[in-house]
Protein backbone atom coordinates (compact mmCIF):
# COMPACT_ATOMS: atom_id res chain seq x y z
CA UNK A 1 0.00 0.00 0.00
CA UNK A 2 1.17 3.64 -0.60
CA UNK A 3 2.11 5.62 2.07
CA UNK A 4 0.74 9.62 1.32
CA UNK A 5 3.30 12.00 1.11
CA UNK A 6 5.17 12.47 4.19
CA UNK A 7 4.72 8.95 5.63
CA UNK A 8 1.91 9.13 7.95
CA UNK A 9 -0.58 6.30 7.99
CA UNK A 10 -3.89 6.96 6.85
CA UNK A 11 -6.63 7.29 9.09
CA UNK A 12 -10.09 4.98 8.55
CA UNK A 13 -13.85 6.62 9.43
CA UNK A 14 -15.07 5.71 12.68
CA UNK A 15 -18.38 4.72 12.40
CA UNK A 16 -20.90 6.51 14.26
CA UNK A 17 -23.18 4.44 16.88
CA UNK A 18 -27.05 5.09 16.17
CA UNK A 19 -27.50 7.13 19.69
CA UNK A 20 -24.88 10.07 18.22
CA UNK A 21 -26.94 9.94 14.77
CA UNK A 22 -29.07 13.27 14.35
CA UNK A 23 -32.50 12.23 14.25
CA UNK A 24 -34.48 12.70 10.86
CA UNK A 25 -37.36 12.40 9.02
CA UNK A 26 -37.98 10.58 6.10
CA UNK A 27 -37.21 12.91 3.96
CA UNK A 28 -34.02 12.96 5.82
CA UNK A 29 -34.54 16.55 7.12
CA UNK A 30 -34.12 16.86 10.51
CA UNK A 31 -37.75 17.41 12.64
CA UNK A 32 -38.47 20.64 14.40
CA UNK A 33 -39.10 20.40 18.26
CA UNK A 34 -42.82 20.64 19.14
CA UNK A 35 -44.03 24.26 20.09
CA UNK A 36 -45.82 22.61 23.19
CA UNK A 37 -42.22 20.75 24.12
CA UNK A 38 -40.70 23.82 24.33
CA UNK A 39 -43.35 26.14 26.38
CA UNK A 40 -43.44 22.98 28.60
CA UNK A 41 -39.42 23.73 29.34
CA UNK A 42 -40.26 27.63 29.61
CA UNK A 43 -43.26 26.98 32.37
CA UNK A 44 -40.84 24.24 34.13
CA UNK A 45 -37.95 26.83 33.95
CA UNK A 46 -39.92 29.61 35.23
CA UNK A 47 -41.75 27.60 37.95
CA UNK A 48 -37.79 26.87 39.10
CA UNK A 49 -37.00 30.14 39.50
CA UNK A 50 -36.24 31.95 43.04
CA UNK A 51 -38.77 34.30 42.48
CA UNK A 52 -41.84 31.89 42.10
CA UNK A 53 -40.68 29.70 44.59
CA UNK A 54 -40.69 32.84 46.76
CA UNK A 55 -44.15 34.04 45.68
CA UNK A 56 -45.34 30.37 45.89
CA UNK A 57 -44.16 30.18 49.54
CA UNK A 58 -45.85 33.27 50.38
CA UNK A 59 -49.02 33.14 48.97
CA UNK A 60 -49.32 29.69 50.50
CA UNK A 61 -48.31 31.07 54.21
CA UNK A 62 -50.76 33.83 53.87
CA UNK A 63 -53.59 31.75 52.87
CA UNK A 64 -52.90 29.39 56.12
CA UNK A 65 -52.49 32.13 58.22
CA UNK A 66 -55.52 33.78 56.70
CA UNK A 67 -57.94 30.45 57.37
CA UNK A 68 -56.33 29.86 60.82
CA UNK A 69 -57.40 33.79 61.76
CA UNK A 70 -60.92 32.93 60.03
CA UNK A 71 -61.71 29.84 61.96
CA UNK A 72 -60.47 31.70 65.49
CA UNK A 73 -62.72 34.30 65.12
CA UNK A 74 -65.40 31.75 64.32
CA UNK A 75 -64.62 29.68 67.48
CA UNK A 76 -64.61 33.36 69.40
CA UNK A 77 -69.01 33.22 69.64
CA UNK A 78 -69.09 29.28 70.63
CA UNK A 79 -66.11 29.20 73.53
CA UNK A 80 -68.06 32.34 75.56
CA UNK A 81 -69.54 30.84 78.53
CA UNK A 82 -73.41 30.94 78.08
CA UNK A 83 -75.86 32.03 75.27
CA UNK A 84 -74.20 35.08 73.46
CA UNK A 85 -77.30 36.15 72.19
CA UNK A 86 -79.10 36.27 75.60
CA UNK A 87 -75.71 37.90 76.82
CA UNK A 88 -76.22 40.49 74.35
CA UNK A 89 -80.14 41.00 74.30
CA UNK A 90 -79.77 41.19 78.19
CA UNK A 91 -82.49 39.41 81.00
CA UNK A 92 -85.35 41.47 80.16
CA UNK A 93 -85.60 39.73 76.99
CA UNK A 94 -88.39 37.28 76.19
CA UNK A 95 -87.32 34.03 75.25
CA UNK A 96 -89.35 33.84 71.67
CA UNK A 97 -86.95 37.18 70.93
CA UNK A 98 -83.95 35.55 71.93
CA UNK A 99 -84.76 32.22 69.75
CA UNK A 100 -85.53 34.33 66.55
CA UNK A 101 -82.35 36.11 67.01
CA UNK A 102 -80.71 32.70 66.65
CA UNK A 103 -82.43 30.87 64.23
CA UNK A 104 -81.26 34.44 62.31
CA UNK A 105 -78.32 33.98 63.02
CA UNK A 106 -77.82 30.41 62.35
CA UNK A 107 -76.85 29.84 65.84
CA UNK A 108 -79.25 26.54 65.74
CA UNK A 109 -77.14 24.28 63.27
CA UNK A 110 -74.45 21.97 63.35
CA UNK A 111 -71.34 23.47 63.86
CA UNK A 112 -69.61 21.90 60.82
CA UNK A 113 -72.81 23.57 59.34
CA UNK A 114 -72.20 27.25 60.53
CA UNK A 115 -68.72 27.07 60.09
CA UNK A 116 -68.96 26.06 56.33
CA UNK A 117 -72.01 29.11 55.99
CA UNK A 118 -69.48 31.33 57.68
CA UNK A 119 -66.95 31.14 54.84
CA UNK A 120 -69.46 30.95 52.57
CA UNK A 121 -70.48 34.35 53.63
CA UNK A 122 -66.92 35.45 54.00
CA UNK A 123 -66.29 34.98 50.28
CA UNK A 124 -69.04 36.95 49.43
CA UNK A 125 -68.97 39.72 51.69
CA UNK A 126 -70.89 38.93 54.23
CA UNK A 127 -69.71 39.29 57.93
CA UNK A 128 -73.57 38.66 59.31
CA UNK A 129 -75.65 41.06 61.25
CA UNK A 130 -74.80 43.00 64.73
CA UNK A 131 -76.99 41.03 67.57
CA UNK A 132 -77.50 44.33 69.11
CA UNK A 133 -78.41 46.95 66.19
CA UNK A 134 -79.56 44.06 63.53
CA UNK A 135 -77.24 46.37 61.16
CA UNK A 136 -74.86 44.34 59.10
CA UNK A 137 -71.12 43.98 60.41
CA UNK A 138 -70.07 45.02 56.86
CA UNK A 139 -71.42 48.10 57.14
CA UNK A 140 -70.23 49.45 60.76
CA UNK A 141 -67.03 48.48 59.63
CA UNK A 142 -66.73 50.42 56.53
CA UNK A 143 -68.11 53.53 58.69
CA UNK A 144 -65.43 53.25 61.13
CA UNK A 145 -62.59 52.08 59.22
CA UNK A 146 -61.39 54.80 57.65
CA UNK A 147 -60.95 57.10 60.87
CA UNK A 148 -58.73 54.43 61.90
CA UNK A 149 -56.99 54.17 58.99
CA UNK A 150 -56.01 57.99 58.89
CA UNK A 151 -54.98 57.68 62.76
CA UNK A 152 -52.65 54.99 61.94
CA UNK A 153 -51.25 56.20 58.73
CA UNK A 154 -50.36 59.45 60.12
CA UNK A 155 -49.16 57.94 63.36
CA UNK A 156 -46.70 56.19 61.07
CA UNK A 157 -45.67 59.03 58.89
CA UNK A 158 -44.46 61.09 62.18
CA UNK A 159 -42.72 58.34 63.81
CA UNK A 160 -40.51 57.87 60.27
CA UNK A 161 -40.32 61.48 59.87
CA UNK A 162 -39.09 61.66 62.94
CA UNK A 163 -37.13 58.43 63.74
CA UNK A 164 -34.95 58.42 60.06
CA UNK A 165 -33.49 62.27 60.54
CA UNK A 166 -32.91 61.37 64.02
CA UNK A 167 -31.22 57.70 63.88
CA UNK A 168 -29.31 59.27 60.70
CA UNK A 169 -27.74 62.22 62.94
CA UNK A 170 -27.32 60.69 66.09
CA UNK A 171 -25.15 57.41 63.88
CA UNK A 172 -23.02 60.21 61.84
CA UNK A 173 -22.35 62.36 65.23
CA UNK A 174 -21.41 59.50 67.53
CA UNK A 175 -19.63 57.18 65.43
CA UNK A 176 -16.46 55.77 66.35
CA UNK A 177 -17.16 56.67 69.97
CA UNK A 178 -17.61 60.62 69.11
CA UNK A 179 -20.16 62.69 71.57
CA UNK A 180 -20.42 60.06 74.42
CA UNK A 181 -22.44 62.29 76.64
CA UNK A 182 -24.94 62.68 73.64
CA UNK A 183 -25.23 58.93 72.41
CA UNK A 184 -25.76 58.27 76.55
CA UNK A 185 -28.47 61.34 76.07
CA UNK A 186 -29.82 59.44 73.45
CA UNK A 187 -30.42 56.29 74.54
CA UNK A 188 -31.71 57.27 77.75
CA UNK A 189 -34.43 59.31 76.67
CA UNK A 190 -35.32 56.89 73.93
CA UNK A 191 -35.19 53.80 76.38
CA UNK A 192 -37.69 55.88 78.75
CA UNK A 193 -40.02 57.27 76.22
CA UNK A 194 -40.07 53.71 74.29
CA UNK A 195 -40.73 51.94 77.47
CA UNK A 196 -44.27 53.77 78.27
CA UNK A 197 -47.13 52.61 76.83
CA UNK A 198 -49.09 54.51 74.63
CA UNK A 199 -52.50 55.20 76.81
CA UNK A 200 -50.11 56.67 79.85
CA UNK A 201 -48.42 58.77 77.32
CA UNK A 202 -51.74 59.96 76.03
CA UNK A 203 -53.09 60.91 79.25
CA UNK A 204 -49.85 62.89 80.26
CA UNK A 205 -50.22 64.68 76.71
CA UNK A 206 -54.35 65.46 77.43
CA UNK A 207 -53.25 67.03 81.14
CA UNK A 208 -50.35 69.29 79.79
CA UNK A 209 -51.82 70.39 76.39
CA UNK A 210 -55.43 69.89 76.58
CA UNK A 211 -56.08 70.75 80.43
CA UNK A 212 -53.30 72.62 81.43
CA UNK A 213 -52.86 74.97 78.33
CA UNK A 214 -55.87 74.36 76.34
CA UNK A 215 -54.01 74.15 73.19
CA UNK A 216 -56.00 71.01 71.63
CA UNK A 217 -59.30 69.22 72.48
CA UNK A 218 -59.34 66.72 74.81
CA UNK A 219 -61.42 64.31 72.29
CA UNK A 220 -63.44 63.61 69.28
CA UNK A 221 -62.29 63.30 65.83
CA UNK A 222 -62.74 67.42 64.29
CA UNK A 223 -59.93 69.65 62.49
CA UNK A 224 -56.45 69.16 62.59
CA UNK A 225 -56.01 70.09 66.50
CA UNK A 226 -57.80 67.40 67.25
CA UNK A 227 -55.35 64.78 65.26
CA UNK A 228 -52.39 66.07 67.43
CA UNK A 229 -52.60 64.05 70.41
CA UNK A 230 -54.16 60.81 69.38
CA UNK A 231 -51.41 60.68 66.68
CA UNK A 232 -48.46 61.78 69.33
CA UNK A 233 -49.39 59.50 71.59
CA UNK A 234 -49.62 56.49 68.86
CA UNK A 235 -46.01 57.82 67.31
CA UNK A 236 -43.68 59.05 69.87
CA UNK A 237 -42.66 55.20 71.58
CA UNK A 238 -42.54 53.69 67.64
CA UNK A 239 -40.41 56.63 66.50
CA UNK A 240 -37.73 56.62 69.36
CA UNK A 241 -37.25 52.90 69.23
CA UNK A 242 -36.78 53.08 64.91
CA UNK A 243 -34.32 55.53 65.09
CA UNK A 244 -32.40 53.21 68.31
CA UNK A 245 -32.20 50.68 65.37
CA UNK A 246 -31.15 52.64 62.63
CA UNK A 247 -28.74 54.53 64.84
CA UNK A 248 -27.22 51.12 65.21
CA UNK A 249 -27.31 50.05 61.45
CA UNK A 250 -25.86 53.78 60.42
CA UNK A 251 -23.19 52.89 62.48
CA UNK A 252 -22.18 49.37 61.01
CA UNK A 253 -22.77 50.84 57.97
CA UNK A 254 -20.08 53.52 58.06
CA UNK A 255 -17.36 50.78 58.97
CA UNK A 256 -17.89 49.03 55.63
CA UNK A 257 -15.32 49.13 52.64
CA UNK A 258 -18.16 51.10 50.25
CA UNK A 259 -18.00 54.33 52.81
CA UNK A 260 -14.06 54.25 52.92
CA UNK A 261 -14.21 54.13 49.23
CA UNK A 262 -16.17 56.92 48.96
CA UNK A 263 -14.57 59.14 51.88
CA UNK A 264 -11.28 58.43 49.57
CA UNK A 265 -12.85 59.78 46.57
CA UNK A 266 -13.89 62.63 48.72
CA UNK A 267 -17.53 62.51 47.75
CA UNK A 268 -19.80 65.28 49.66
CA UNK A 269 -21.15 64.73 52.89
CA UNK A 270 -24.66 65.17 52.07
CA UNK A 271 -24.12 62.54 48.83
CA UNK A 272 -22.00 60.21 51.10
CA UNK A 273 -24.61 59.69 54.35
CA UNK A 274 -27.73 59.93 51.79
CA UNK A 275 -26.94 58.32 49.04
CA UNK A 276 -24.51 55.43 50.21
CA UNK A 277 -25.08 55.27 54.40
CA UNK A 278 -29.03 56.24 54.62
CA UNK A 279 -30.22 53.42 52.12
CA UNK A 280 -28.05 50.65 52.89
CA UNK A 281 -29.08 51.32 57.01
CA UNK A 282 -32.86 51.34 55.85
CA UNK A 283 -32.56 47.56 54.33
CA UNK A 284 -32.03 46.19 57.53
CA UNK A 285 -34.75 48.32 59.00
CA UNK A 286 -37.65 47.84 57.03
CA UNK A 287 -38.48 44.78 58.94
CA UNK A 288 -39.17 46.74 62.22
CA UNK A 289 -41.34 49.54 60.18
CA UNK A 290 -43.30 46.74 59.05
CA UNK A 291 -43.89 45.56 62.79
CA UNK A 292 -43.78 49.05 64.53
CA UNK A 293 -47.08 49.38 61.31
CA UNK A 294 -49.07 46.11 62.50
CA UNK A 295 -48.26 47.57 66.46
CA UNK A 296 -49.90 50.91 65.24
CA UNK A 297 -52.76 49.39 63.70
CA UNK A 298 -53.12 47.20 67.39
CA UNK A 299 -52.47 50.06 69.51
CA UNK A 300 -55.37 52.48 67.93
CA UNK A 301 -57.70 50.02 70.03
CA UNK A 302 -56.77 51.92 73.21
CA UNK A 303 -55.97 54.97 72.30
CA UNK A 304 -59.06 55.67 69.87
CA UNK A 305 -60.72 54.71 73.49
CA UNK A 306 -59.14 57.13 75.58
CA UNK A 307 -59.41 60.07 72.63
CA UNK A 308 -63.22 59.00 71.72
CA UNK A 309 -61.78 58.37 68.55
CA UNK A 310 -64.94 57.02 66.03
CA UNK A 311 -63.00 54.10 64.73
CA UNK A 312 -62.87 50.44 64.69
CA UNK A 313 -61.02 50.45 68.41
CA UNK A 314 -63.79 52.02 69.88
CA UNK A 315 -66.66 50.32 68.19
CA UNK A 316 -64.81 46.77 69.29
CA UNK A 317 -64.45 47.47 73.16
CA UNK A 318 -67.92 49.18 73.08
CA UNK A 319 -69.19 45.24 71.16
CA UNK A 320 -66.97 43.75 73.66
CA UNK A 321 -68.89 45.40 76.76
CA UNK A 322 -72.37 44.85 74.96
CA UNK A 323 -71.52 41.13 74.14
CA UNK A 324 -72.37 42.09 70.30
CA UNK A 325 -69.84 38.89 69.18
CA UNK A 326 -70.38 39.21 65.49
CA UNK A 327 -68.98 42.73 65.60
CA UNK A 328 -66.14 41.78 67.52
CA UNK A 329 -65.91 38.71 64.86
CA UNK A 330 -65.63 41.28 62.27
CA UNK A 331 -63.18 44.17 63.82
CA UNK A 332 -60.65 41.15 64.63
CA UNK A 333 -60.46 39.51 61.01
CA UNK A 334 -59.75 43.13 59.64
CA UNK A 335 -56.95 43.69 62.06
CA UNK A 336 -55.39 40.26 61.53
CA UNK A 337 -55.52 40.18 57.94
CA UNK A 338 -54.12 44.11 58.34
CA UNK A 339 -51.30 42.68 60.12
CA UNK A 340 -50.88 39.81 57.36
CA UNK A 341 -51.10 41.88 54.51
CA UNK A 342 -48.35 44.50 56.33
CA UNK A 343 -45.91 41.59 56.81
CA UNK A 344 -46.67 40.19 53.49
CA UNK A 345 -45.78 44.04 51.90
CA UNK A 346 -42.49 44.41 54.24
CA UNK A 347 -41.43 40.28 52.80
CA UNK A 348 -42.02 41.76 48.91
CA UNK A 349 -40.32 45.01 49.97
CA UNK A 350 -37.02 43.38 51.60
CA UNK A 351 -37.03 40.70 48.33
CA UNK A 352 -37.12 43.32 45.91
CA UNK A 353 -34.12 45.54 47.62
CA UNK A 354 -32.31 42.92 48.27
CA UNK A 355 -32.41 39.65 45.97
CA UNK A 356 -29.92 37.65 47.58
CA UNK A 357 -31.79 36.96 50.22
CA UNK A 358 -34.57 35.53 47.87
CA UNK A 359 -32.25 33.10 46.14
CA UNK A 360 -31.03 32.32 49.89
CA UNK A 361 -34.30 31.69 50.93
CA UNK A 362 -35.29 29.46 48.22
Amino acid sequence: MALPPGGATPRTPRAMSPAALPETGGDGTAPERSASGGGLDSLIAAAASPWSRFAARRLGQLLISVLILVTASFLMIHLVPGDPVRAALGLDASQGVVNARRAALGLNDPLWLQYVHYLRNLLTGKMGDSITSGLPVAQTIGQRLPATLELAGCAFAVAIAVAVPLGLTMGVVTRGGRRRGAELSFTAVAVVLGAIPGFLLAFGLIDVFSVQLGWTPVALQGGFSSYVLPVLSLAIGPSVILARILRLEVLAALQADYVRTARAKRLPSARLYLGHVLPNALTATITVCGLLLAGLVAGTVLIENVFAWPGLGQTMVVSIISKDYPVVQGIVLVYGTGVLLVNLVVDVTLALLDPRSTIRES
